[in-house]
């Protein structure tokens, strides 16, 4: 301590124009970066750590030509929507956003083929089939044709003719996919140590392209969807609109989070200012706590733009937390250096601030420590955004414990504050109400304690993890009004791939004949007794599928579902409604006209990757949807009751990936909690070489912790993306206090030997910072309600109520142990303890 005193005697005190010189170098140098600190919405951002269900989602799509780059358009007309004047209206609509530039092309009602013509036969399809666009057909045939259609109703249109859609596709330029190979080709050498300097090099150079086009692509889409709107807007008038569709999510998450930084970077700074000058009346002590909470936001901002680290949802909201870690740190200070005011009037304002500084930055220094480390403890969690998340919180909190100690004295010997009236004043604290209740009513507090400790057992066993994407948006919000119309009148929101991989050929095959067999299927249905043909468009083959198919679809979860054998119903219907026979099956790929394959064959059949698909929609409302026991089912009964081989089975879509990273939620909450308390039982061993301090000064925070998560099952809340880092946080944060008047009361302890007495100087001293800090917390969480994202909503209200339940079990539950043990040998104060 001596040699750090030494420091700042030597360095800062006597030097702070130099100091704050060079500080405001590398805030210019964090400026430089200001334009490259870039947000991220994408599917990469939501899922798990090296979870391969992304690549095989990519994967799928290339294999059947599929893509979710598509806007959807609901519109539900205030009159009849199959008149002249309806379908003109749609169709005005539809040709405004098919001309923008971006569009790649649009489906709906009025461009699918209707299938209602009399002379309609398998023969005739290519000059038989009509649209509404090309040809003149009366709109209630046309209605009927599309209703009667096994592919559209659910899809394009609902099932009572009232809503329609219109799908508006933005093709993903090819270059962003031949980057996208290119770095996780390189990516993967990298990891496996296979990679030579030049293609290090050229990685590092590849993902900077890539980070570059998708940025451009980025804003080019958002422009596209803000110019959609702007159209939608003119049609309002007379019918009800919703958009939706990937794309459109990822704007807008992306908005959110511009708006929650804008919102709660403010507004949170907002509230320091005013609790602040509220607290401590004093412009010195409002100027420089908002200079080092600004400086310690600019410095990560500058740091993230230099590291091309993109914020996400999860991150959002990392400057309105660094801004109120730091203004906790320098509050302590400011209540400390206002201690020593008290004790010491005639004092020189740095012989004070000397004071101030050596006494509080070795408890600062552990604070910082412990809270470093529940952020830290976020890089186990598995989930991207929140490993993210963990690490630049860990860093902010470096930068921010930093600044605290240099640049704070740094100011303060600059401006030193003057003495304040109430400051010399002998009032005794209001905190010191927590004393006197814990004196009198001991028996009462580990009671209490007891009671909130069985009640958030019991709440952790009623906790889940099952949570519907629409619930993460307030019901005002485009994107929930959009995912309820879909889902309620479209088929359902959130896509499901099943895939089937194709039995492999048997030893001695006939070499791919599709019709070398001792069964004729010219003139009879081979069934299950033919051979085998290297082909899916066989009896036996389209059967199997057909019985996968009438399984999926009849699945409460399940909206609508699309395969191969949809497009056979409708081949039925076209061939009089009469199923097709062997040979007419064997020629269904050249019998589809070729404007039609890419609608009826290849979305649900690649024989070039043995592989049949199936499109399903789950229900996302469905209140009683459970991802990983519907997964887990239909995967049972596919195996079992179906024959298929584990193998052969494959599940993709953002369902798997979504609901990868929730099941993934009650195993990193285990191991968060669990390297935050062997991390904090660690640090209090070495900062006060006491098992029983240590044990002591977990207790409360177990209790924090404990009682969100306990709260969150009783009030049946699921984990989430945002409320899994509550827990690890809330210890990280509360242990602050812990600390700090553990430290204190070993100090306070030596003058006397009076644990009572102690106590009471403790609560009238540091319970204060504590308070203060504690209140800045809570409030400036509260902010967070104003977001329109429902998990950080929670996210602000659940750490909230823990800082709060910490808070008091700081002031109650801690000394009263402290009385209990006596970890710094008997004293004079076992009388005076109540009931």
């Amino acid at each position: 301590m001596n040699r750090l005193r030494a420091l700042y005697d030597r360095l800062v005190f006597p030097h702070p124009f130099i100091i704050l010189s060079v500080f405001a170098v590398l805030l210019a140098l964090a400026a430089f970066k200001f334009g490259e600190f870039r947000l991220d919405a994408s599917a990469e951002s939501l899922v798990l750590e090296n979870d391969r269900s992304l690549e095989q989602y990519r994967q799928v799509n290339r294999s059947f030509t599929t893509s979710d780059d598509f806007l959807i358009v609901t519109y539900t007309p205030e009159g009849e929507l199959f008149s002249e004047e309806g379908l003109a209206r749609l169709g005005a609509l539809r040709d405004e956003l098919q001309s923008l530039d971006a569009v790649g092309s649009t489906n709906s009602i009025l461009n699918v083929p209707l299938l209602h013509s009399p002379d309609l036969t398998l023969d005739t399809v290519d000059s038989e089939i009509k649209t509404l666009d090309e040809h003149d057909v009366a709109p209630e045939t046309a209605r009927e044709a599309l209703l009667n259609n096994p592919l559209y109703p659910n899809l394009l249109i609902s099932e009572d003719g009232r809503t329609t859609a219109i799908q508006v596709n933005l093709p993903t330029p090819d270059r962003y996919f031949e980057l996208l190979r290119k770095r996780n080709d390189l990516r993967d050498k990298a990891d496996a140590g296979e990679a030579s300097e030049a293609e290090l090099a050229e990685l590092e150079q590849v993902k900077q392209e890539f980070i570059d086009f998708t940025e451009t692509l980025g804003v080019e889409r958002d422009a596209t969807i803000r110019t959609v709107r702007s159209i939608l807007d003119k049609y309002r008038d007379g019918a009800e609109i919703h958009l939706g569709g990937v794309p459109m999510i990822v704007a807008d998450m992306i908005r959110f989070i511009e708006n929650d930084l804008s919102t709660f970077g403010l507004g949170v700074l907002a509230f320091l200012l005013l609790t602040l000058a509220i607290i401590f009346r004093q412009w010195r002590w409002v100027l420089v706590p908002l200079l080092c909470c600004g400086f310690t936001v600019w410095l990560m901002i500058g740091f993230l733009g230099w590291a091309q680290w993109p914020v996400t949802v999860i991150s959002s909201n990392f400057i309105s937390l660094l801004l109120i870690m730091t203004l906790s740190l320098t509050i302590h200070l400011i209540v400390r250096y206002r201690e020593f005011q008290h004790d010491e009037p005639e004092a020189s304002p740095r012989d004070t601030l000397r004071n101030t500084v050596m006494a509080m930055i070795k408890p600062c220094f552990y604070m910082a420590i412990t809270t470093i480390v529940a952020f830290g403890s976020l890089t186990f969690s598995g989930i991207r955004p929140v490993i993210d998340f963990g690490w630049m919180m860990t860093l902010g909190l470096t930068v921010a414990f930093l600044i605290t100690f240099v640049i704070f004295p740094a100011l303060l010997t600059l401006m030193p504050p003057p003495l304040d009236s109430r400051v010399t004043s002998d009032r005794i604290p209001f905190t010191d109400a927590f004393a006197r209740f814990t004196e009198h009513f001991g028996k009462t507090v580990l009671v209490g304690s007891g009671v909130i400790a069985v009640l958030c057992v019991v709440g952790l066993s009623k906790l889940t993890v099952e949570n519907s994407f629409i619930d993460y948006f307030k019901s005002s919000t485009e994107i929930h009004q959009g995912m309820i119309t879909i889902d309620n009148r479209l088929g359902g929101t959130t896509p499901l791939d099943v895939v089937i991989t194709d039995d492999p050929p048997p030893e001695g095959a006939n070499g791919g004949d599709p019709f070398a067999s001792d069964c004729d299927p010219f003139v009879e249905d081979c069934g299950a007794g033919e051979e085998y043909r290297d082909t899916w468009y066989t009896y036996q083959k389209m059967e199997e599928l057909e019985a996968v198919h009438e399984y999926l679809d009849g699945l409460p979860e399940t909206g609508k579902v699309l395969s191969i054998n949809t497009t056979l119903e409708i081949l039925a219907r076209i061939n009089q409604g009469e199923p097709l026979d062997a040979l007419e099956l064997a020629f269904v790929p050249a019998a589809v006209p070729d404007d039609l394959q890419d609608t009826l064959l290849t979305p649900y059949i690649s024989e070039e990757h043995d592989q049949a698909r199936f499109s399903i929609r789950i229900l996302e409302s469905m209140p009683e949807l459970r991802r990983q026991e519907l997964l887990n089912r239909i995967h049972e009964h596919l195996t079992t009751e179906l024959g298929y081989s584990k193998d052969q089975v494959l599940f993709a879509g953002m369902t798997v990936m979504y609901n990868n990273m929730l099941q993934s939620l009650f195993d990193s909450q285990i191991k968060t909690i669990g390297v935050v308390f062997a991390a904090i039982m660690a640090m209090f061993l070495i900062l006060f070489r006491s098992l029983k301090l240590a044990l002591i000064g977990i207790a409360p925070n177990l209790i924090a912790a404990g009682s969100v998560l306990g709260l969150m099952g009783w009030m049946g809340i699921p984990l989430d993306m945002m409320t899994i880092t509550v827990a690890a946080i809330t210890v990280g944060i509360a242990v602050d206090d812990t600390i700090h008047y553990i430290h204190r009361f070993k100090t306070e302890f030596q003058k006397d030997g009076d644990y009572i007495a102690t106590m009471h100087r403790c609560h009238r001293s540091i319970g204060q910072a504590m308070f203060f800090t504690s209140l800045t917390i809570i409030s400036g969480f509260s902010i967070l309600v104003l977001s329109n994202f429902i998990p950080t909503i929670y996210f602000g209200l659940f750490t909230g109520f823990a800082m709060f339940m910490a808070l008091v079990g700081a002031l109650t539950l801690l000394p009263r142990l402290i009385i209990l043990v006596k970890p710094f040998g008997s004293g004079e104060a076992s009388s005076g303890l109540g009931s």
